[in-house]
């Protein structure tokens, strides 16, 4: 007999949907990359003991110097506690907005599909858990963890003075690597983890210019601020793919920090050539590959960069 679903569940999944869990292929694959190398940087950082340097397992980063798989399930329920925060604060904030954009205004919040109260505590739910996430791992985060939360507010109203919030969001997706190797390495005081999250933010700030392109006509006439709804759709689709070259050189010299080998750079390679085609496939004139483009290619990019990363770790030398 074939079961039904309960509004519980209903509701449920019109949740899991809102926050767009599979999104997280964007984000998770860079905060498993700054937790690697975060806890490289642990083991080397240890003074040697003669005759030979010993390192010391901590909590969070194992003898073999890789993260330790509790730290690996508490930088996950991290990421998408706080993901799901950003997600609902974003929908809350954004309602009106959506609501007068075709394109979402079938979305759970503006169309009434999810009431005030259940989103809000839906949020507070997701909130604990990144909460909860946050005091499992390295003392540094306990001190650092409003800082996403405080940049996940202030992000939808920047769209309504600025076109540069398409870098804020990168900004808020880079501070996953950052926090990854916060996680394990209990620092962020090296360059590393901040060229490596810039790399994030600036790939993130070009494929949502190019995702933005779809939504030209509805911000200019809502007075809502994107780069192409300001310069143009040719002009932004410029400024995305000198961002998504910057993008690659940042990877680069993240690499060199971290004193990767040609594993990571391998993997890099790659994600150039998948970010040279992502903006060769979405033209001025011709949007209709834009969904392959963001969802698809992206997605490929996040996972040949955490693929690099871990057989230069498995296979190549870091440091």
């Amino acid at each position: 007999m074939k079961d039904f679903p309960t509004p519980e569940t209903s509701k449920l999944k019109i949740l899991i949907e809102l926050v767009r869990f599979e999104h997280s292929i964007f984000a998770l694959p860079y905060a498993y990359i700054g937790a690697i190398y975060g806890a490289v940087t642990v083991a080397f950082a240890i003074p040697a003991i003669f005759p030979s340097p010993a390192p010391q397992p901590t909590p969070w980063v194992t003898l073999a110097s890789w993260p330790t798989w509790s730290a690996i399930l508490w930088i996950t329920l991290a990421m998408v506690g706080a993901r799901a925060v950003a997600f609902t604060l974003n929908r809350a904030i954004d309602k009106e907005i959506d609501a007068r954009n075709p394109r979402t205004a079938g979305r759970a919040v503006p169309s009434g599909l999810i009431k005030a109260w259940e989103l809000w505590t839906f949020t507070a739910i997701m909130l604990g858990v990144y909460l909860l996430a946050v005091y499992n791992l390295a003392p540094v985060t306990h001190w650092l963890w409003p800082i996403p939360l405080v940049m996940f507010l202030i992000y939808p109203y920047l769209k309504r003075f600025t076109s540069l919030a398409h870098f804020w969001l990168g900004a808020c997706l880079g501070l996953g690597v950052v926090g990854g190797w916060a996680g394990v390495a209990d620092s962020v005081s090296g360059l590393a983890p901040w060229v490596l999250g810039a790399a994030v933010a600036i790939w993130t700030a070009g494929f949502d210019i190019i995702y933005a392109t779809q939504d030209h006509d509805s911000d200019v006439a809502d007075g809502v601020h994107s780069i192409p709804a300001d310069y143009g759709i040719p002009r932004a689709l410029l400024i995305a793919r000198v961002s998504h070259v910057l993008t690659v050189i940042l990877f680069a010299w993240g690499g060199w920090l971290v004193g990767a080998g040609i594993w990571y750079y391998a993997g890099l390679a790659i994600a150039a050539a998948l970010l040279a085609y992502e903006n060769a496939i979405v033209k001025p004139n011709d949007l209709s590959r834009l969904d392959a483009a963001f969802f698809t290619v992206n997605g490929m990019v996040a996972v040949f960069m955490f693929a690099g990363v871990v057989l230069d770790r498995l296979i190549g030398v870091a440091l």
